[in-house]
């Protein structure tokens, strides 16, 4: 069970034929968060695009909504066995479950998004989901990362968006 786990719900970088060293590249989408995601090495997702990377020797937890690390374990060993002893959390993997019995496989690529994003009190359920392509999703999270950055937290905010 957790073998089947592991491969639906993290994807090792790979994104359409995008492999590591490109989906590191800031050409793609690191440079649009503007200095928050640097010095990290991305190297596996949720289903969410939550990014999981190494910076300074420990992995870290990166919410692409926030732009904001959070230190997860000290080595990558450690990474593995947290992730089998928590995976429904740090997978996403009760939505992306529920999300494939109604729709389907998620494609290579894609990721779920939430409609009213995570860090501005949008639902963890299917009605605030949708599929979206991994890399665009990380350029328009990291718009409102950028744009939040400074704010205290319980902040109101007006989300205005333009084509």
């Amino acid at each position: 069970m957790l073998w089947k786990v592991r491969f639906m719900c993290f994807q090792p970088i790979l994104v359409s034929g995008i492999g590591l060293a490109e989906w590191n590249e800031d050409t793609l989408w690191r440079s649009a968060y503007k200095g928050l995601a640097d010095d990290c090495l991305f190297f596996a997702e949720d289903v969410f695009g939550g990014q999981f990377c190494i910076k300074d020797n420990r992995v870290f937890i990166f919410d692409p909504e926030a732009g904001a690390l959070e230190s997860l374990v000290d080595d990558i060993e450690g990474w593995a066995k947290t992730l089998l002893s928590d995976y429904e959390m740090l997978s996403g993997y009760p939505l992306a479950h529920q999300w494939q019995k109604n729709n389907g496989q998620i494609p290579a690529g894609k990721r779920l998004l939430p409609k009213v994003p995570f860090t501005l009190g949008g639902a963890f359920d299917l009605g605030n989901l949708y599929l979206a392509d991994a890399v665009e999703g990380m350029r328009f999270r990291a718009d409102i990362a950028v744009q939040i950055k400074d704010l205290p937290d319980g902040s109101q905010i007006k989300l205005n968006i333009v084509n």
